[in-house]
C-alpha cells in the first residue's frame, strides 16, 4: 500500500518528545506562562492541505504580504499507521493495534515559541509528505529501536534515535488513545528531533528509517 491512500483522515503529530528538547527548555517551561513542563503529550495536527507525497515538491511559503519568507525547517519522524479502532488501549497492547509503519516530514517556518504557536506556519500547503510505502507492521520488532536521518543535497544533517523519545511509541499510542478514538488508517507521527533542520529553495531533502523507508521531496524554487 502507498501512502497516498491510507493518508485519509488524521495525521497527528507529536511535538516536544526529544529528552534532549525538553531538557533545553526545561527552565522555560517553568517560567510564566507554563509553570511547568506539559504532563500530558503535546500534539498537533497537519490538515488534508498539508498532505503530500514522495518525490513531491514543497512550495517555498510566502508571508502575509505575499513575499518569500527568509527560512524554512524540516523534521521528520517515524509514521505509526493504526491498523483498526483503537480506544483506551494499555501501552502492554498498544503496538497490537498497529498496522503499519512509514516516514513523515514536517517542513514549517522555524519554531519560535510553543506557548502560542504559528498556525500558519506549520499548516502550509503541502508540508507534511509522507511515504514512500507502509511497511507492515511485523516487519519492525522494536518501533523505538529506529533511528530518523534527515539528508539535504546528499549530506546529513540530523540523526534522531527514536530511543531517546520521552515518550516510546506503545506509550503514546495509549495515552492519545484515551483522548481521541483512533480509525484505521490514521496516522501519528511520534516524534521529531528538537533541533530541525533549515532548508533553502531548490534543496533536495531525504528524511530516511533505516527497514521503513527513504521520503524524498525538493524545495521549490531555485
Amino acid at each position: 500500500m502507498t501512502a497516498n491512500t491510507l493518508v485519509n483522515s488524521k495525521l497527528v503529530c507529536v511535538a516536544l518528545n526529544d529528552k534532549a528538547q525538553l531538557a533545553a527548555l526545561d527552565a522555560t517551561f517553568n517560567d510564566a506562562p507554563y509553570k511547568k513542563p506539559p504532563t500530558q503529550p503535546v500534539l498537533y495536527y497537519k490538515p488534508r492541505n498539508t498532505w503530500s507525497v514522495d518525490g513531491a515538491e514543497v512550495e517555498w511559503a510566502k508571508d502575509f504580504d505575499g513575499n518569500d519568507v527568509a527560512e524554512m525547517a524540516v523534521g521528520a519522524s517515524l509514521g505509526v499507521v493504526i491498523g483498526k479502532e483503537t480506544c483506551r488501549v494499555s501501552a502492554e497492547e498498544a503496538l497490537q493495534y498497529v498496522g503499519g509503519y512509514t516516514v513523515v516530514a514536517d517542513y514549517s517556518l522555524p519554531e519560535q515559541s510553543y506557548y502560542r504557536p504559528d498556525i500558519k506556519g506549520k499548516c502550509l500547503d503541502a508540508s507534511a509528505p509522507v511515504g514512500p510505502e507502509i511497511v507492515a507492521a511485523d516487519k519492525i520488532a522494536n518501533p523505538d529501536a529506529l533511528t530518523v536521518t534527515v539528508s539535504v543535497n546528499g549530506e546529513q544533517k540530523s540523526s534522531f534515535e527514536l530511543a531517546n523519545m520521552e515518550r516510546s511509541v506503545a506509550e503514546l499510542i495509549s495515552i492519545i488513545s484515551r483522548i481521541m478514538t483512533l480509525q484505521a488508517g490514521e496516522i501519528i507521527a511520534v516524534g521529531f528531533a528538537g533541533d530541525r533542520v533549515a532548508v533553502a529553495k531548490g534543496d533536495k531533502v531525504e528524511a530516511s528509517i533505516e527497514g521503513v523507508g527513504t521520503l524524498n521531496n525538493t524545495l521549490g524554487g531555485a
